[in-house]
């Protein structure tokens, strides 16, 4: 849990910071590193702001308050959960970083475009975004409706592209950015009933490559991050046979965690990750790739 360290260091996702106090500090070689990561910490995030979209809950939610633990600050998206981003929002604040809850639609991209023009003119700056927000509606293709297209192409595809592009203005400026597209290992292989999700998802594997080779020269990284399947309120619901099943397919044995994407997550966002762009990192357990 998010809440400080016992022996009053400084909290850190790498550390075990939200995995469940499992403490695992990251020993780097002196050899990898320059002077600036020695003086403050590899993967750290301070004095950057980012824009986490679908972050109230499941793996936006981990990714939010993972980026702070590195000390970012984070604007927290929500589309209808407003009391549960003020509860991701007072998580934060509780562990000495800052966050704020921001309301819109990812689907609507002029809504996208003002909370953008929000975050410069509040925190004066856009380092981060991660365009996270997402839907599935899953069913065998011959019974899909249009619409379930649609709307997933809206929200999933659309709202990813809408995000990039209305950060590129402030990060230009700026002459760095990283940009992070959180798709899925269902648009790299493919799944039984997801015909609609994994065309949505691959489709940002396209457009984080394209976008990589448009913004290079000018600072901003653009990356994909592709999980597995991770035990969040989605998979839940899942009957311990079906969960089996999935498991066996799984080399590592297991589900991963929401705070296994937002491990991956807060390295593409960092310094450390600046020779790093068009590139889908697999938080899949082996399942594949």
């Amino acid at each position: 849990m998010l809440g400080g360290r016992e022996d009053g260091g400084q909290l850190s996702i790498f550390d075990g910071g939200i995995r469940g106090g499992v403490t695992a500090k990251l020993r780097v070689p002196l050899s990898w590193g320059a002077s600036r990561a020695k003086e403050r910490g590899m993967f750290r995030l301070d004095d950057k702001v980012a824009l986490v979209t679908g972050s109230s809950r499941g793996i936006g939610r981990a990714i939010a308050v993972g980026l702070a633990a590195q000390g970012a600050r984070v604007f927290v998206n929500y589309l209808s959960g407003k009391q549960q981003a003020e509860q991701v929002v007072m998580e934060i604040e509780a562990a000495g970083a800052k966050a704020e809850a921001l309301g819109f639609d990812v689907a609507d991209s002029k809504a996208v475009d003002m909370a953008v023009t929000q975050v410069v003119e509040r925190a004066g700056r856009l380092d981060i975004v991660v365009a996270n927000a997402g839907i599935s509606k899953d069913g065998l293709l011959m019974r899909a409706k249009d619409e379930d297209l649609q709307s997933m192409l809206e929200v999933n595809l659309r709202g990813a592209i809408a995000l990039a592009r209305s950060s590129i203005k402030p990060m230009l400026r700026a002459r760095r950015g990283r940009i992070i597209l959180v798709s899925s290992v269902v648009g790299e292989m493919g799944n039984v009933g997801q015909t609609f999700y994994a065309a949505s998802k691959a489709a940002m594997l396209g457009v984080t490559k394209s976008l990589a080779r448009e913004l290079g020269s000018r600072g901003i990284t653009v990356n994909a991050v592709a999980p597995g399947l991770i035990d969040t309120d989605m998979t839940a619901g899942m009957s311990e046979q079906m969960r089996g099943a999935m498991v066996n397919a799984i080399p590592l044995g297991r589900f991963g965690q929401a705070g296994d994407v937002a491990a991956a997550v807060a390295y593409l966002a960092s310094d450390e990750a600046g020779y790093v762009t068009g590139h889908v990192l697999r938080v899949n357990g082996g399942m594949y790739g």
